[in-house]
């Protein structure tokens, strides 16, 4: 069975499991106090080019964005997000659990408007009741978004603004980051997030590595005892060097983007193909994720074939997939699937 059902589907990039093998043996201090993070944490601080940044690698994409909003939200707010955004959509409440209200503004192609956050915060100050009421305390951003758009530096600049405006810190996931890196027709590079947000994350589990995301608290902002935080929220691993060593490789030699790079190729094959065959491409985007709007007839003899993932339904009659491609898909992938369309 073929498989475009997601970017995590295969294991580890290559370089990674032999690096992994190598150091199989090797004892190394726990929870990440060891010397293969701090030379995986001066890269990426290289990377970033936030040479007093705070670099943290966590378990997973739910367990870190569930960690870093509670660390930085104060305990009466919740958390803006878009009402497609992953916090409030497909972490089963794990948001909400920590005690922070997920606030939902209506997505733009799966983005935050700035002006629309804007007057959300004035209304909610402009209340003589807020204090009865939920601040919105942190903004909570994808790039890409859930639907694979992307921000652009005027947007997130002008996030920037409304979060300095009302003191809200600008949280920016980063699960599929390197995709949105090396996606063509982008202005935003990893120094303008870096400059740009108070917090975001390198996806690591989508992107390459066999699981887990380094967090970058960019101006040495982190929390008081964040690795504390961190163990509360179960997202701490007693062999932190796992994560380390993946993200030192990751992040040497240009391995990072050089793999989101090929996947965004392979969806871009794929894209034009769908525009040639006359499919209907629920949105226009620039990286590894496509969504395409089918009829149920068509998209259920697809999966006869190829693994697919369930986005959302259109209609009683059309369905909307997704067609994601990652470090892992060959040419030759491509090819079949093409042939199937």
């Amino acid at each position: 069975m073929l498989s475009f059902e997601n970017d995590y589907c295969c294991g580890a990039h290559p370089a990674i499991l032999e690096r992994l093998a190598a150091a199989n043996a090797t004892q190394f201090p726990g929870y990440g106090s060891d010397e293969v993070c701090e030379s995986a944490k001066a890269r990426i601080r290289e990377a970033c080019g936030a040479p007093d940044a705070d670099v943290w690698f966590l378990v997973g994409g739910t367990q870190t964005n569930q960690t870093v909003i509670d660390a930085v939200t104060p305990a009466y707010a919740g958390v803006v997000a878009a009402d497609t955004g992953h916090v409030n959509v497909h972490e089963a409440g794990a948001i909400e659990a920590t005690g922070h209200k997920v606030l939902t503004l209506p997505h733009h192609d799966g983005k935050i408007d700035p002006a629309e956050l804007d007057r959300y915060c004035a209304t909610f100050y402009a209340d003589g009741n807020y204090e009865h009421m939920v601040f919105p305390g942190t903004v909570y951003v994808s790039h890409p978004t859930e639907y694979g758009t992307l921000y652009t530096l005027d947007e997130l600049t002008a996030l920037r603004e409304v979060c300095d405006r009302y003191g809200m810190p600008l949280f920016l996931d980063g699960a599929r980051l390197g995709y949105g890196l090396t996606a063509p027709g982008t202005d935003v590079t990893l120094r303008d997030i870096a400059r740009l947000t108070d917090v975001f994350y390198i996806g690591g589990t989508k992107v390459g590595a066999l699981f887990g995301e380094a967090v970058v608290f960019t101006h040495g902002n982190a929390p008081r005892h964040f690795l504390t935080l961190i163990k509360r929220h179960g997202a701490l691993l007693a062999k932190g060097w796992l994560l380390g060593l993946q993200f030192d490789t990751l992040f040497d030699g240009g391995l990072y983007l050089d793999i989101a790079r090929h996947a965004n190729d392979a969806a871009a094959r794929i894209r034009d193909v769908l525009r040639e065959r006359g499919y209907t491409l629920t949105m226009d985007t620039p990286t590894n994720q496509i969504f395409i709007t089918m009829d149920n007839d068509v998209a259920a003899r697809l999966q006869e074939h190829v693994r697919l993932g369930f986005m959302e339904k259109a209609d009683d009659t059309h369905t909307v997939m997704r067609i994601c491609t990652s470090w892992s898909t060959t040419d030759e992938q491509v090819d079949e699937l093409i042939a199937l369309l």
